[in-house]
């Protein structure tokens, strides 16, 4: 039993370019919306949540809808090819409204971005299980993720190139962004046919014993039911999740203005610190994964987590900029690959075939929710409080912290192996 990594790494080019676009959009919308429209830091994080509130309600929905539908190209295709394309055009588009300060064209545009982003992102996500066999699904995620990482470190890289320090020109940037996920997605589409790919999973599936439904069992109108146990572990790592993106998402969201207004920072240096979580996931990734088939990928999430408070926390100290928030961010984004390798292939673990789309809007609904809140509840911290931007860090290591202790109680989800029909296939190392 091993993984095809080539095929993998080609799944992962759509989760490459939705990373990419929404390292973009985090860094630079909210500066925009700032400096171009002077929107206060809570009304900057209410519009920054707008994505995540859609998500909530469309990542499930498109999911679903992916489940269910039968093309020549396959389930997931059709919305990756939708999404991808005009998400890329009206990202682009955005900047002519930014550019004739017209904000009810911006927000206009910028919810039919946000609608196309949330058309494909769970039908990028699902096709790694789609193609995937369970016990193989930590490994084939840390390559998705570590995809992902390489796209988001290519455009922090470029963005002090494109944006050098003091310019407000986001052109270059945007386009070269646009024209990357649409090559990425392309070359997907062209190299990876999706019904093929899924036949040959639940074929090796069956060849293992391991418990693969197809898509005829929903069909047949039987309905696939949750033990009582692995429900409750379900919900868990649900919450876990909600938790750490609680915290997460608001130190990376809101980086760029902490650096702005503590450091006196741009946003071409502030990337270059978050280049370094960047470059210290893609380090870690495929080890991450490997070592997950050897301690569970619930420890594995629990050791990320750890790391992650540790990082928050450590960043409290820096009254000022200092060379070391580069080491801390770096153990940041070592954290999160932890943490992300192994959370999602838990939750779908959880799911049987036809019905991984849902299981990925589950997911995603809850990662969303804590999204679509935390970037207004720590604006309003910060708005509110004498302590302003210094608020940041804090509030991100409560958060994770607080997920070490839900996910504690998380009793299901880690993959078991089936037996070897060789003793050849003894030497493979499986979850």
């Amino acid at each position: 039993m091993k993984l095809n990594y080539q095929r993998t790494f080609l799944v992962g080019l759509a989760f490459m370019s939705i990373v990419s676009f929404w390292q973009i959009y985090d860094n630079i919308i909210p500066l925009i919306l700032e400096n171009t429209f002077k929107l206060s830091s809570s009304m900057t994080g209410l519009v920054m949540g707008l994505d995540n509130i859609l998500a909530i309600i469309l990542l499930p929905v498109f999911g679903w809808l992916s489940d269910k539908t039968n093309t020549k190209i396959g389930r997931r295709m059709p919305y990756i090819l939708f999404g991808t394309l005009v998400t890329a055009v009206g990202f682009v588009a955005l900047l002519f409204a930014a550019g004739a300060e017209q904000l009810a064209w911006f927000m206009t545009i910028l919810c039919i971005v946000l609608v196309a982003a949330s058309t494909y992102r769970s039908a990028a996500v699902a096709l790694m299980p789609d193609v995937t066999m369970k016990p193989l699904r930590s490994k084939a995620n840390a390559v998705i993720n570590l995809m992902g990482a390489i796209g988001g470190a290519l455009v922090l890289g470029a963005t002090p190139i494109l944006v050098p320090e003091g310019s407000d020109n986001y052109y270059p940037i945007f386009i070269t962004l646009a024209v990357f996920m649409i090559i990425s997605v392309a070359i997907l589409y062209f190299t990876v046919k999706e019904p093929k790919a899924v036949a040959e999973m639940r074929k090796e599936s069956a060849e293992y014993g391991i418990d693969e439904i197809s898509d005829d069992f929903e069909a047949s109108g039987e309905k696939i039911k949750m033990e009582p146990a692995v429900r409750k572990s379900f919900l868990l790592i649900l919450v876990s999740i909600f938790l750490w993106f609680m915290g997460y998402n608001a130190v990376t969201s809101g980086f760029t203005r902490y650096a702005e207004n503590i450091w006196g920072h741009g946003v071409g240096n502030a990337s270059l610190i978050l280049l370094s979580a960047n470059i210290a996931a893609i380090i870690s990734f495929i080890p991450v994964g490997i070592l997950a088939t050897k301690i569970g990928r619930k420890k594995a999430i629990l050791i990320g987590v750890a790391m992650l408070t540790v990082a928050f926390s450590a960043s409290l100290l820096f009254v000022d900029f200092s060379p070391l928030m580069f080491v801390f961010f770096a153990l940041a984004g070592a954290a999160w690959a932890f943490i992300n390798v192994n959370s999602y292939p838990m939750v779908v673990e959880m799911s049987k075939g036809p019905n991984i789309g849902k299981y990925t809007g589950y997911y995603y609904f809850f990662s969303m929710t804590a999204q679509s809140i935390t970037p207004f509840l720590s604006g309003v911290l910060v708005d509110n409080t004498t302590a302003g931007w210094r608020t940041l860090f804090p509030y991100g290591a409560l958060f994770v912290a607080l997920s070490f202790i839900t996910m504690l109680f998380v009793k299901h989800g880690d993959s078991r192996p089936e037996a070897p029909k060789s003793k050849l296939e003894a030497f493979d190392v499986e979850d």
